[in-house]
C-alpha cells in the first residue's frame, strides 16, 4: 500500500512558481512521499510527462499536483493501482472514451458505497459494544462482563 502522510489536508491548488515545485515541495502540497511520487510516475498513474530542469530534477506544476491529489483519493477509497492507472490511460488519450471512463468510475462508487456499508454495520457492533461496558461500568458490575473462562491447569 503506497504511504499516505496524515498531516493537514493537502493543498495543491495553491499557486505554483512558473518553474514548478521540487519533488519534496510537491509532496508536502499533495500529502504523499517524495517514494510515492516516484512510484506514481513509474507505474504510469500521471498522465503528463513530469517536467525536468535542466540538471534533470523534477518539476512539479499545477496540473500535476491536481492529478496526483486524485490518485491519492482513488486510492484512498480503496482503488487499485491497475484501475487507476487505466484510468490515467484513458484520461491520457484524451476525447472518445468518456463513457468507458464514466463506467470505470461507476463500477468504483459502487465498490465504495458497498464498503462504507460494511463500515456502517460494523460500526454498529462497536456501538453497541460501547453501550455495553459503559452501562456496566455506570451500574458498578463491569466484573460481570464475559470472560473466556480457562482451565484451572493450563499454563
Amino acid at each position: 500500500m503506497l504511504e499516505v502522510k496524515s498531516q493537514p489536508t493537502p493543498r495543491p491548488a495553491r499557486s505554483v512558481p512558473q518553474a514548478g515545485l521540487s519533488i519534496a515541495e510537491a509532496a508536502r502540497r499533495t500529502g504523499v512521499s517524495v517514494h510515492t511520487l516516484r512510484y506514481y510516475e513509474r507505474a504510469g498513474l500521471v498522465i503528463t510527462s513530469v517536467h525536468r530542469n535542466h540538471s534533470g530534477r523534477r518539476r512539479y506544476q499545477q496540473e500535476d499536483l491536481k492529478w496526483i491529489s486524485i490518485c491519492t483519493k482513488l486510492r484512498a477509497t480503496g482503488m487499485p493501482i491497475r484501475t487507476i492507472k487505466r484510468y490515467a490511460q484513458l484520461v491520457t488519450a484524451g476525447p472518445g472514451n468518456e463513457e468507458e471512463r464514466l463506467a470505470l468510475l461507476e463500477a468504483h462508487r459502487g465498490e465504495v458505497i458497498a464498503k462504507l456499508a460494511e463500515l456502517q454495520e460494523n460500526l454498529k457492533i462497536i456501538d453497541h459494544k460501547i453501550d455495553v461496558y459503559q452501562g456496566r461500568l455506570a451500574a458498578g458490575d463491569a466484573d460481570q462482563l464475559w470472560a473466556p473462562k480457562r482451565p484451572a491447569d493450563a499454563r
